[in-house]
């Protein structure tokens, strides 16, 4: 098998390991197990270009598969040229959180990884949209893309890590509190709200202590919207920390919804949007939507 690998330089795991000793693991995990693959270690701002060159190539049978290395924003990134393709894409988890890998059943091994990607298992899974836009997991609107455009500044300003930037950035955060006014439609029904925070899953998250923050399934071919309810500062801080540690009461925390389509309108024209880490501005109405089964991955035999 031939496989395009595209690497994220500015990942978590390679910046601990650097590039040069992570490229030597990699070509033998992938030697080991039999695939040939060309490995390409590159800037966030080329993945994209790179994605797009490796489709072309898998188009005119050139390579097998297209592997990508990194978090949930890069994988998403390539995610976002090969869904609808056919081209099967394979995860290797170099992120610091890795939800998609893991909810896939990913190994965080990276020989493992690879070895999941020669067993040859592929399945098809759901991808999300917003305006067009492809994500894997998520994409909220309220405080959390706030806190992340907060994050990243303080970290470029202040060279501060990314957890100690993410603190200040939600004590910045309390302190302005931004409310949205919006209103929700899917299939059938609309329904204003005033809320801190909607979070759209690809897919169903649960909500359980033992299993808070995954997803059982990633081909049910719906939508999931939590929908926080309004309330002060101070219970908005404790409803993170229940977060947290997996202790939310969905009656009275959440209003949840699910849908195949859901369009999101607010007052103002645009609207700041976070997807799989990433944070866009986008324009009102934002229209949320599942492609079933469109991305093909390797995963784990069963």
């Amino acid at each position: 098998m031939r496989v395009a690998a595209l690497i994220n330089a500015s990942a978590g795991t390679v910046e601990r390991e650097e590039a040069t000793a992570l490229g030597s693991i990699l070509a033998d995990a992938f030697n080991r197990h039999g695939l040939s693959a060309d490995l390409q270690f590159l800037p966030g701002d080329q993945l994209r270009d790179a994605a797009e060159a490796a489709r072309l190539k898998a188009s005119s049978g050139a390579i097998d598969a297209v592997a990508v290395g990194g978090g949930d924003g890069t994988i998403s990134t390539v995610a976002a040229i090969l869904a609808g393709t056919g081209i099967p894409l394979a995860v290797l988890p170099l992120g610091t959180l890795n939800h998609f890998a893991k909810d896939l059943g990913i190994p965080a091994d990276l020989d493992e990884a690879v070895a999941v990607i020669s067993a040859g298992n592929i399945r098809p899974v759901d991808v999300a949209t917003v305006n067009g836009e492809v994500f894997v997991n998520n994409s909220s609107i309220g405080i959390y893309p706030y806190m992340v455009v907060d994050r990243e500044r303080r970290r470029s300003r202040h060279g501060q890590s990314k957890w100690v930037a993410m603190f200040w950035a939600l004590l910045r955060m309390l302190r302005y509190f931004p409310l949205r006014r919006l209103s929700i439609r899917a299939e059938g029904w609309s329904e204003p709200c005033r809320t801190p925070c909607v979070f759209v899953g690809n897919n169903e998250y649960c909500l359980d202590a033992s299993s808070f923050g995954t997803r059982e399934r990633l081909d049910a071919g719906t939508l999931c919207l939590y929908v926080a309810r309004q309330q002060s500062r101070l219970a908005l801080l404790w409803l993170a920390f229940r977060s947290a540690i997996g202790l939310l009461d969905r009656k009275q925390d959440l209003r949840i919804f699910k849908s195949s389509s859901v369009d999101i309108s607010s007052r103002t024209s645009r609207l700041l949007v976070a997807m799989d880490g990433e944070v866009s501005v986008m324009r009102s109405p934002l229209e949320y939507r599942v492609r079933p089964g469109a991305l093909r991955v390797f995963v784990p035999q069963a």
